[in-house]
């Protein structure tokens, strides 16, 4: 584990939920339980309405890492994409390919694409192809043995130390 000045409980934590998710989730809860967490709620049938939430949530939040889950994958890797967020970045089964993002990442940002093996709901090739995108020193791809809602991971603690770790790699003031 990287030594860092301040606790992971400090860590400011954006989480853009899924579809058919909400700021209520077990992801949502379990996030706002181990660090200062942010979901904003969205009206998931609006694609950029969601995008301009989220701007706004990166502007008055700050966050030190922005995570976004299959959807909300799509919605973070478009706030990449578009230069409103250039800090360390987790995306779950990211879904950004089916919302119809362009398969590319900016250069020189630590972006984690976590693609459960299992998922049927999003091909886990679309985060392989993403991944291949981005500066390969900062873009890595972590394939697990799990569901599209990614439960093993959630259960067995993987997304919190995922969080933590990326939140080491975020730029110091």
């Amino acid at each position: 584990m990287t030594d860092w000045p301040n606790s992971a409980n400090n860590l400011r934590v954006l989480f853009i939920h899924g579809l058919e998710s909400s700021p209520k989730s077990t992801k949502a809860t379990l996030l706002a339980q181990h660090f200062d967490a942010l979901t904003p709620a969205m009206e998931t049938g609006d694609f950029e309405g969601c995008v301009e939430t989220q701007t706004q949530a990166v502007a008055d939040f700050q966050p030190d890492v922005v995570i976004g889950s299959s959807f909300g994958g799509g919605v973070a890797v478009a706030l990449l994409q578009r230069g409103i967020w250039a800090g360390p970045t987790l995306l779950l089964a990211q879904a950004a390919l089916r919302q119809g993002q362009p398969c590319e990442l900016p250069d020189d940002v630590p972006i984690w694409l976590v693609h459960g093996t299992r998922d049927d709901i999003v091909d886990p090739e679309d985060s392989r192809k993403l991944a291949r995108k981005g500066s390969p020193a900062q873009v890595r791809l972590i394939e697990v043995d799990d569901d599209h809602p990614l439960r093993g991971s959630v259960a067995d603690g993987s997304l919190i130390g995922w969080v933590t770790a990326l939140g080491a790699l975020r730029p110091r003031s």
